[in-house]
């Protein structure tokens, strides 16, 4: 019997689904994630079955497993498990290609500074293609406040 809620279960699948399109490969679909998962995975093997339930917020997996499909997202283990950040090395040998995470924030408009506006009129003078771009760019960039506390 499952010991998590229908909300946290469906927030997993959720960071699990961003952590799988972030990857060098991209896993897209239950067989894909299954197979990529049981080339880490040392126990019995997932089916594709188990991982479209995680996958759709149906189930979640037990600890160990998290650990594993963290490693192979390349993602920290407190966000995929529980969407809490997760110290950031500050040495120098911390990796540049680290995952990188998002935090949303609120705008006041009376707050929006002169460069933010004309960034935003720049922005609007772009092709839709750049704009698109530029917007996934940002929305990449920001993802890493999620995932990592300095």
């Amino acid at each position: 019997m499952s010991t998590q809620t229908k909300a946290e279960r469906e927030a997993f699948a959720e960071r699990l689904k961003v952590a799988l399109s972030r990857g060098r490969k991209r896993i897209s679909t239950p067989t894909a994630l299954a197979e990529a998962f049981n080339l880490r995975w040392h126990g019995r093997s997932v089916t594709p079955q188990a991982a479209q339930k995680w996958l759709a917020g149906a189930a979640m997996p037990e600890p160990g497993k998290i650990e594993v499909l963290a490693q192979l997202t390349n993602v920290p283990l407190t966000w995929l498990r529980y969407g809490l950040p997760e110290q950031r090395e500050t040495s120098a040998t911390a990796s540049l290609s680290e995952p990188r995470g998002t935090r949303y924030v609120q705008i006041d408009r009376a707050s929006v500074t002169t460069e933010e506006l004309r960034f935003l009129a720049q922005l609007r003078l772009m092709p839709p293609l750049r704009r698109e771009l530029v917007r996934q760019l940002a929305q990449e960039l920001a993802l890493e406040s999620e995932m990592w506390t300095e």
